[in-house]
């Protein structure tokens, strides 16, 4: 592709510099050479401006071997739940080294990825190789199964040469061994259950398996060696595998196994509905919150009192804040964790807006990775972060009609460690205690566990908060 396409898909759809871009054309440039020399697709995907997909910049498909695409995909998303070994570079600055991923036209991939730093040693982008695997897969799908098949045979015979068929007896799955004719010559106590289950007395060896299971007749058919297929009977699910035990053309018999999945397919739709309820009940609390927002500019409009209008705008924005950890759950594919930069800026461009009606000119910046957290500490975050740059924009700028705010956050030893940054009149520790700041602490040390400093710089004020990251399950 040439660097012109690079250069326009960056700046339409990244946020990247022109430093940064010009790296990802250096970095675009060699993708022939890297594709012909490992036989392989290769990409380079960014970031997109929300941060929430990632677009491809560039691509190359190898001469030296078939491609995995039969059509480009260059200025195409990339989207978390079908690349996430992709974004788990993008986000974290770590090599992924022969993961498995689907490809968008469906292919099963073997995907390695690295990452591609910028000028200022963040992650500007992501340097993708792909192999089409799909038929490596299915012969190793292929070979696992009938290593399986031979064991499982070996103990069978091994059990019936001492009559004892041990292993066999014990298997939770329906295990017949059936002939040439699909005549039973031997089946375990599981299997045996499983017919006196489905209404036939009388389990002996000899009798067709289709007679019990008239489903697995075109199953038994079907001219592969190895068959898996899902089947519905008696309302509940199975899992039907065959394996043909042919030697030199010839028939040694054939296994079928049947494995009850009904619970697992339960649990599988009760996480899907869990899931669906629990976006369910972040839509209502958004809306909520939205409708109590609502009504109270609804009550600043209709009229308040000068000296309590100040305390309508600032309960205001705290409940927007709690609103937006809500809004960035709903518009990304995690239900319990939230982009601390996404976060951060939401709330920030927000206050600084709000300023705007003072005849106030503020500028503020954003600096951090991209970082998760959960929900529940994001709530506590988002009314931290609100209280300080509202703190800010109140009273930072006071005898002043323009001002700076940096908001910047790093993730070290595992703790987050967040500071927002003014050039405005300066803290002092004389000051009379805000509503602001106590909330700050009160969050910081009750639901976060961690410490917060505030302090006079140079020029303007100071705010520190630290915490430990704990995601659930760690």
């Amino acid at each position: 592709m040439a660097n012109t396409s690079v250069e326009e898909l960056c700046t339409l759809h990244t946020n990247l510099s022109n430093k940064d871009v010009e790296k990802i054309k250096e970095v675009s440039a060699n993708l022939p050479l890297i594709a012909d020399l490992n036989q392989a697709n290769v990409f380079v995907d960014c970031p997109t401006k929300e941060r929430k997909h990632a677009i491809v910049v560039a691509e190359a498909a190898p001469a030296t071997a078939k491609s995995v695409y039969q059509k480009p995909v260059a200025g195409k998303f990339a989207y978390e739940a079908f690349e996430p070994a992709v974004f788990y570079t993008l986000k974290t600055g770590k090599n992924m080294f022969l993961n498995r991923a689907l490809t968008q036209e469906g292919k099963t991939v073997e995907q390695s990825v690295v990452p591609i730093k910028g000028s200022q040693g963040s992650v500007i982008g992501a340097l993708i190789m792909e192999k089409d695997i799909s038929e490596k897969l299915q012969h190793q799908l292929k070979l696992e199964a009938l290593s399986e098949a031979t064991e499982t045979m070996s103990e069978i015979l091994i059990g019936m040469a001492k009559d004892r068929p041990i292993i066999p007896e014990v298997i939770e799955e329906s295990l017949f061994f059936i002939d040439d004719e699909n005549k039973i010559v031997y089946n375990n106590p599981s299997a045996t259950n499983l017919i006196h289950e489905i209404g036939i007395e009388e389990s002996r060896v000899g009798i067709p398996i289709t007679d019990c299971f008239p489903f697995i007749k075109d199953i038994l058919n079907e001219p592969e060696e190895l068959l898996v297929k899902e089947i519905k009977m008696m309302n509940k699910i199975f899992s039907v595998k065959k394996i043909k035990l042919d030697v030199a053309g010839k028939s040694n018999g054939t296994f079928v196994i049947l494995k009850d999945l009904t619970e697992l397919r339960e649990k599988e739709r009760e996480i899907v509905v869990k899931s669906v309820a629990i976006r369910e009940i972040h839509h209502r609390v958004k809306n909520n919150l939205q409708t109590v927002a609502s009504l109270l500019r609804l009550q600043m409009r209709r009229g308040v009192p000068e000296e309590s209008k100040v305390h309508f705008v600032e309960s205001l924005n705290r409940i927007t804040s709690i609103a937006s950890v809500y809004e960035i759950i709903l518009s990304s594919s995690s239900a319990d964790e939230v982009d601390i930069y996404s976060l951060i800026e939401k709330i920030g461009n927000t206050l600084v807006q709000e300023a705007k009606h003072d005849q106030k000119n503020i500028h503020i910046n954003y600096q951090g990775p991209m970082l998760l957290i959960d929900s529940d500490k994001a709530v506590s975050l988002s009314l931290v972060i609100n209280e300080l740059i509202q703190n800010c924009v109140k009273h930072a700028f006071k005898t002043k009609q323009e001002g700076r705010i940096d908001v910047c956050y790093q993730h070290k030893n595992n703790a987050i460690k967040v500071q927002v940054i003014d050039n405005g009149a300066g803290y002092s520790p004389k000051a009379k205690p805000s509503l602001g700041l106590d909330i700050v602490k009160m969050m910081i040390e009750h639901d976060l566990s961690g410490h917060f400093l505030i302090e006079r710089a140079e020029t303007g004020t100071i705010a520190a908060v630290q915490f430990p990251l704990e995601r659930k399950g760690d």
